[in-house]
C-alpha cells in the first residue's frame, strides 16, 4: 500500500482523493497555491505545502514545485486528479524518474492516447469502432486532401492531433473552404499545443456523447464499468451527465465495453480511463481517450458500487483489480449536475464570499463539493464548485430526486448555475432521453 500521497490538485477532486486515501489509511499531503490555503482538503490533510502563487502556471502547473513537495514530505506517490497536469506525459515521466509513483497511466501510454492519430490507430487494432476519416495526418498533397474529403463526404471536421477539450477543430461544409480551414487549424494547433499535425474526420451532425469507464492494473487485468451519457454540453463543456446512457442495450454495452477493456490490455494501460464516443443512428465512433479520472465518475460509482478513486490508489500500489467483469452489475440510474459559480444567464464567473450554504439530502442524494459557509471562491480557476449526484431505481426517480436536490441547495453570496440546472431537469426533451450534443446550446441560443 502507498504510505503517503501528494494531492496535486484543488477543489472537489482534491477532497475526493483525500477521502479515498483516508479510507485506505494513506497519509496525505495537500500541494496548494497561496490562494487556496483555506480549501477544505488543505485543512484536513495530514500535511500541506504551498507550491506557489495563485496563478496556475506558478503553482498547479509548476512541476519542480510539486516534485519538491513530495520530496520534503517524504511521500511515495502523486495523484494529479483531473485537469492541470493529469494528462501531461512529461509530468508523469518526471514524477517516476524522480522516484515517485504517478497515480495514473505510464508516460508512454499517456503520449500514445494523447495524440489523436496514434490513439485512433490503436483503437482500430483492438476492434473499437472509429469515425471515418483520413486514417493519419494530412500532408501537403492538396489533391489527395480534396479527394479524401470527397470520399468521406461533407461536412468534415479538421482536428489537431494534440488537441482536446473542444479546442483545435474546425468544421468544413464545402471544398471551397477546405484548404483554408486546414491552414488555420494547423496554425492554431501549433500555437496552442506545440504540434501542428492535423487530420480529417466525417463530421457527425447530431451525435450523442457516450463514454465508457475502464479500470486496468499492471498485471494485465482490465474491466469496463458501463457507459455514461454526457450530451448536455455548452461550448464542448459537459453540464449534465448520467449513467447508464438512455437507450443502450445490455448486449451493446457488453460488446463495446469488452472491446474497450481489450484495448486497455493491448496498450498495457494502467489505472482509470475513459473511452469517449460519438453515438449516432445506432453506431458508436471513438473520438479520444481520457487517461485520468473524470469529473463525472460519481455517476458510474453510484450504478456499480465501485469506488473508482480507491481503485486508482490500489492499482498504483501494485495491487490487482478488486473486481472481475462478472462482478460488475448496473443497478438503477444516476444523474450528475455540475454546480458552477457563474451567472446562469450570461455564464460569466461569479467569485466571492459564500454567506450561506446548505446541501440537499435524502435517499439517493450525494454532493461532492469543497465549499463551505464563509469560503471565498477565488477568481483564478475553473468555476465549478461542486456536483450534485442523484441515484434511483430508474431514470425517472433519479430526475425527480435531482429536482428536489436542486430546490434544497442553498448557496448565497455568489451567483450559481442552479437555475439553469433546474431548467434542464424540467426540460421535456431531456426527460425523454437521448438529446444530442448540440441540444443545450441551441436551446440557450448560443
Amino acid at each position: 500500500m502507498l504510505d503517503k500521497v501528494v494531492i496535486a490538485n484543488r477543489g472537489e477532486i482534491a477532497l475526493r482523493i483525500l477521502r479515498a486515501c483516508r479510507e485506505l489509511g494513506i497519509a496525505t499531503v495537500a500541494a496548494h497555491s497561496e490562494a487556496d490555503r483555506d480549501l477544505k482538503h488543505v485543512r484536513l490533510a495530514d500535511e500541506s505545502v504551498c507550491i506557489g502563487p495563485a496563478a496556475s502556471a506558478q503553482s498547479y502547473l509548476n512541476v519542480p514545485a510539486i516534485i519538491s513537495a513530495a520530496e520534503v514530505c517524504d511521500a511515495v506517490a502523486i495523484h494529479p486528479g483531473y485537469g492541470f497536469l493529469s494528462e501531461n506525459a512529461d509530468f508523469a515521466e518526471r514524477v517516476e524518474s524522480s522516484g515517485f509513483r504517478f497515480i495514473g497511466p505510464r508516460p508512454d501510454t499517456i503520449r500514445l492516447m494523447g495524440d489523436k492519430i496514434t490513439a485512433i490507430e490503436s483503437m482500430k487494432k483492438a476492434g473499437v469502432p472509429t469515425v471515418p476519416g483520413s486514417d493519419g495526418p494530412l500532408d501537403e498533397d492538396t489533391e489527395r486532401t480534396r479527394r479524401l474529403a470527397r470520399e468521406i463526404g461533407y461536412p468534415v471536421i479538421i482536428k489537431a492531433a494534440g488537441g482536446g477539450g473542444g479546442r483545435g477543430m474546425r468544421v468544413v461544409h464545402s471544398e471551397a473552404t477546405l484548404l483554408d480551414a486546414i491552414t488555420l487549424t494547423r496554425s492554431e494547433a501549433g500555437a496552442a499545443f506545440g504540434n501542428d499535425t492535423v487530420y480529417m474526420e466525417k463530421f457527425l451532425e447530431k451525435p450523442r456523447h457516450v463514454e465508457f469507464q475502464v479500470l486496468a492494473d499492471e498485471h494485465g487485468n482490465a474491466i469496463h464499468l458501463a457507459e455514461r451519457d454526457c450530451s448536455m454540453q455548452r461550448r464542448h463543456q459537459k453540464v449534465v451527465e448520467e449513467a447508464p446512457a438512455p437507450g443502450i442495450s445490455d448486449e451493446v454495452r457488453s460488446r463495446l465495453g469488452e472491446r474497450c477493456a481489450e484495448a486497455c490490455r493491448q496498450i498495457g494501460y494502467r489505472g482509470a480511463g475513459t473511452f469517449e464516443f460519438l453515438f449516432e443512428n445506432g453506431e458508436f465512433y471513438f473520438i479520444e481517450m481520457n487517461t485520468r479520472v473524470q469529473v463525472e465518475h460519481p455517476v458510474t460509482e453510484m450504478i456499480t458500487g465501485v469506488d473508482i478513486v480507491k481503485e486508482q490508489l490500489l492499482i498504483a500500489g501494485g495491487y490487482s483489480l478488486s473486481y472481475k467483469q462478472e462482478d460488475i452489475q448496473v443497478r438503477g440510474h444516476a444523474i450528475e449536475c455540475r454546480i458552477n459559480a457563474e451567472d446562469p444567464e450570461n455564464f460569466m464567473p461569479s467569485p466571492g464570499d459564500i454567506t450561506a450554504f446548505h446541501v440537499p439530502g435524502g435517499p439517493g442524494v450525494r454532493v461532492d463539493t469543497h465549499i463551505y459557509d464563509g469560503y471565498r471562491v477565488p477568481p483564478y480557476y475553473d468555476s465549478m464548485i461542486g456536483k450534485i449526484i442523484t441515484h434511483g431505481e430508474n431514470r425517472d426517480v433519479a430526475i425527480a430526486r435531482m429536482h428536489g436536490a436542486l430546490s434544497e441547495m442553498v448557496i448565497s453570496g455568489i451567483k450559481t448555475n442552479i437555475p439553469l440546472q433546474a431548467n434542464n431537469m424540467a426540460d421535456g426533451n431531456f426527460a425523454a432521453g437521448g438529446v444530442n450534443i448540440h441540444y443545450l446550446e441551441k436551446k440557450l441560443g448560443l
